[in-house]
């Protein structure tokens, strides 16, 4: 993939550098040059020093054949305003943005903005993002060892159950949300692609979910 990451502090690094191991494309934004010190010096991407949401800069990072854009800036505003130009702009098809202010959550999910809000492994949650597409994450449970989250089933498991959803992708389904109506569903309703379902799952059985979506 080619990955346009903006913002190179802790989160931001850890992601560029996740990415980047794993043999993606990376390009780094951020308004301070000494901000890529952050990067360890084997780091092969892509340093590009602006704003994140200026049109400009964005350009010069190759965010026009971007497949994914992260914004995980220190500033909620700026990770706003950069998620929404290149998602309306650019039309970028993975955009995660970094949310502090939990009083804001209303306002990106009006704008129809995928985020992550927290300080504790972000940037792991945000790699699970771009990589898992099928998959969006609602919340971390208390306990931290589970989470709940939306998943979109993929045309290849168009007619699973419920039963062998959760038998084979080791979670535990609560909703089905279909054509906009949310319903609960019986262990031998049959799933259609692109339905959507609100599963609960175990954070260390979540390589299952997301092998048998195909993520």
């Amino acid at each position: 993939m080619y990955v346009v990451v903006a913002g190179c502090g802790r989160v931001g690094s850890q992601l560029a550098t996740d990415l980047s191991d794993l043999g993606h494309d990376v390009v780094v934004i951020d308004k301070n040059r000494r901000s890529f010190d952050r990067l360890p010096p084997a780091f092969n991407g892509v340093l590009v020093e602006g704003l994140a949401f200026d049109e400009e800069t964005l350009k010069e990072a190759g965010i026009e054949r971007a497949d994914c854009f992260a914004a995980v800036t220190d500033l909620d505003n700026t990770n706003l305003m950069a998620a929404q130009v290149v998602s309306n702009l650019f039309e970028v098809q993975v955009v995660v943005a970094r949310l502090y202010n939990p009083d804001k959550i209303e306002t990106f999910h009006r704008l129809g903005i995928n985020f992550v809000c927290g300080t504790i492994m972000v940037a792991d949650e945000v790699l699970a993002r771009m990589l898992h597409r099928n998959v969006d994450h609602i919340c971390q449970l208390h306990t931290g060892d589970a989470d709940l989250v939306q998943v979109t089933i993929p045309q290849h498991l168009h007619g699973i159950t419920v039963d062998d959803l959760e038998r084979k992708g080791q979670v535990r389904v609560a909703l089905l949300i279909r054509r906009g109506e949310t319903l609960v569903p019986d262990p031998d309703t049959e799933l259609h692609g692109k339905d959507e379902v609100v599963v609960g799952v175990l954070k260390r059985q979540r390589e299952s979910l997301n092998g048998l979506l195909g993520d």
